[in-house]
């Protein structure tokens, strides 16, 4: 049945301005549609409050607060916010319009990704969530269900409906938090804190569904599921797909560390960890196909809502989770008059839930608030990435670890802040274990060698050999240094580049002499004037015509000008001037004529009476059908007008 046209917004225009004309997919506290700006013309995603939620004043709070987060945010991997407004019950967000699917619309239709693409997708998830985290806020909401792939093969974050600023995270005014329970980190279940670091976990959790094509926590209840998140570690994924990397799972495992402390410390720290994975994977290990998934690659019915968590203290100090969306986990019965304004309405689930409820309840009454990352003497790396020296080795000391520091160039770190880690971040080690530190010497620098004096190839290799490239090659004059002998270089010997720098090089063309001017002389004078002179000479092939005499110097390569001692000068031997046949211009217009013998390479004179001169041509100098000499003159005559 295509709800959509039962949908009464459908057709609408919000706020004089919003023409809503298809319903894209509804969720816990709004529905989406694609609507046309009429005032701009264009096609925008309107996110719509359900009209019963607007009447929360909390509710709306939480709405409004995503488009101000979005608002600060401006990154090419998160879906913008263009407006808010309200029309009436309706309340709104307009947004970017991202054609294309959900990354759970890509697992529900492919299962498991092959790493390559799991990574493809995860790099600008975290680099957008890195962006908010910078920025200052968290965006606690992270799931296949908010990562758009658009057509175009771009990937945008979307719906920080739930983001809430850092310094307000780590608890709230309502005892409450938000989130979906597959990607719920365990400090958010049990204290309902959240900032940076609960987002990483999320990642950790999708990375391991795109590689595997299930969730790592499988419950037939969302209680299950949440207990699972505080007692037990995220499995690898090699160990559900043969053939995965160990750096896949240190990435995972390390992104899913049930202690905050042991998990990267944001988005950016994620990055570069899964960036520097992926430098460690050969092609056939990104290219690894895995098996399509058979089970859990479909939406269970907690993952396609939000719950809200509010920890219920109990005898034994347990943590239970008030589920009250579609599947309700009723906590223990309160005061009557919390029930009546928390529960009006609904009735109690039936006795086979609550007697699931209370088993639950007691296995989370026997290790309340407790849980182990690793046991007896081993502990786990924590993240120092992009830390400074003394800030990591602090970190690291302060786990009981000894540190040891090596120093390296790198394109991407400023100086003095870590690259990596040996053993990675998120490895297991030893409690008193030393961890090796990688810090940033800052980009890689390279000096220029002294190549002045060597010839031009062997100043080429030596700048190669210090990993430089050979930029433009400039030739001057020099009385000191050889021809072809390098002069200088652009930056000097001695400077210090970054590899690949492209330096410039000045040769030398020699001494700075004059060039003779021998044209009109015989071959013999000229070549021994020349020589003497200190230039080589070579001769042209064919010799040419030219208006000098036949035998002597027509032309030469180079002219009359500076040149270098020892350079060739071309000479070319005339063998006299081009014979034309002249034609006849007699009783021509004394302009056509005078056109049509300059055409054939002539010289021109015209001879006119002083009084009264006609324009018709009465003789030529040469007659027509005789031969002259190219460049010559020929004079025509024109005699006197009518009176």
């Amino acid at each position: 049945m295509d709800t959509t046209l039962q949908d009464p917004l459908v057709g609408q225009v919000l706020d004089g301005r919003y023409r809503v004309e298809a319903r894209i997919a509804a969720g816990g506290m709004a529905t989406v549609y694609r609507t046309v700006d009429t005032r701009l013309d264009r096609v925008l995603a309107l996110k719509v409050m359900h009209p019963s939620l607007a009447a929360d004043a909390a509710f709306v709070e939480r709405f409004i607060r995503e488009a101000k987060s979005v608002a600060r945010l401006a990154h090419p991997n998160v879906v913008g916010v263009y407006d808010q407004g309200t029309d009436g019950t309706y309340v709104y967000l307009a947004m970017e319009y991202v054609a294309g699917c959900t990354l759970r619309d890509v697992l529900r239709e492919r299962g498991a990704l092959q790493p390559r693409a799991a990574l493809d997708i995860l790099e600008p998830v975290l680099a957008a969530l890195g962006a908010a985290h910078r920025a200052g806020f968290v965006h606690r909401d992270m799931k296949p269900e908010n990562v758009l792939i658009g057509d175009d093969g771009r990937v945008k974050v979307a719906d920080f409906g739930l983001a809430r600023a850092v310094d307000t995270a780590t608890s709230t005014s309502t005892d409450s938090v938000m989130g979906t329970v597959s990607y719920l980190a365990p400090e958010q279940i049990e204290h309902g804190t959240a900032d940076t670091r609960a987002d990483v976990y999320a990642c950790g959790v999708v990375l391991y569904e795109m590689l595997t094509g299930a969730k790592p926590h499988a419950g037939g209840t969302p209680a299950q599921v949440l207990y699972q998140h505080l007692h037990e570690d995220i499995a690898a994924p090699s160990a559900a797909v043969p053939g995965l990397a160990p750096a896949l799972d240190g990435l995972v495992a390390g992104a899913t560390a049930r202690d905050p402390q042991s998990r990267p410390d944001d988005a950016v720290e994620l990055l570069g960890l899964a960036r520097a994975a992926r430098a460690e994977l050969a092609e056939a290990q990104l290219d690894l196909v895995p098996p399509r998934a058979t089970s859990d690659t479909h939406d269970n019915s907690e993952d396609r809502t939000s719950v809200i968590a509010r920890p219920v203290p109990m005898a034994a100090g347990a943590d239970v989770m008030e589920h009250t969306s579609r599947l309700e986990l009723p906590p223990e019965p309160p005061a009557p008059a919390r029930r009546g304004r928390r529960g009006a309405g609904r009735g109690l689930p039936p006795r086979p839930l609550l007697t699931m409820v209370a088993a639950v309840l007691l296995l989370l009454g026997i290790g309340a608030g407790v849980w182990y990352i690793n046991s007896g003497q081993f502990t786990k790396v924590p993240g120092v990435i992009d830390m400074t020296e003394a800030k990591a080795k602090q970190k690291l000391r302060d786990e009981g670890l000894e540190v040891k520091v090596v120093r390296e160039f790198s394109d991407v770190t400023e100086r003095g802040k870590v690259i990596g880690t040996k053993p990675a971040v998120g490895s297991r080690i030893r409690d008193t274990g030393t961890v090796t530190i990688k810090v940033s010497k800052g980009r890689p620098r390279t000096d220029v060698p002294n190549v002045v004096g060597m010839p031009l190839s062997e100043a080429r290799k030596q700048l190669q050999d210090a990993g430089l490239s050979v930029g433009t090659v400039t030739r001057a004059f020099s009385d000191e240094t050889p021809q072809n002998q390098v002069l200088a270089t652009d930056p000097r010997a001695g400077t210090t580049r970054r590899p690949g720098t492209a330096v410039g090089i000045t040769v030398s063309k020699g001494e700075k002499l004059d060039v003779p001017d021998v044209i009109g002389e015989s071959v013999a004078d000229a070549e021994s004037d020349l020589r003497d002179a200190g230039f080589k000479v070579e001769y042209a092939e064919e010799r040419v015509f030219s208006q000098e005499e036949a035998g002597t110097i027509a032309k030469q390569s180079p002219s009359e000008g500076p040149a270098a001692k020892g350079d060739t000068i071309t000479l070319s031997v005339s063998k006299g001037p081009r014979m034309i046949e002249v034609p006849d211009v007699e009783g021509e217009n004394v302009d056509d004529a005078k056109k049509t013998l300059e055409d054939l390479g002539f010289k021109v004179e015209v001879d006119r009476p002083l009084l009264f001169p006609g324009d018709e041509v009465s003789g030529q100098s040469v007659e027509a059908g005789e031969k002259a000499a190219e460049g010559s003159t020929i004079t025509i005559e024109v005699d006197g007008g009518v009176f």
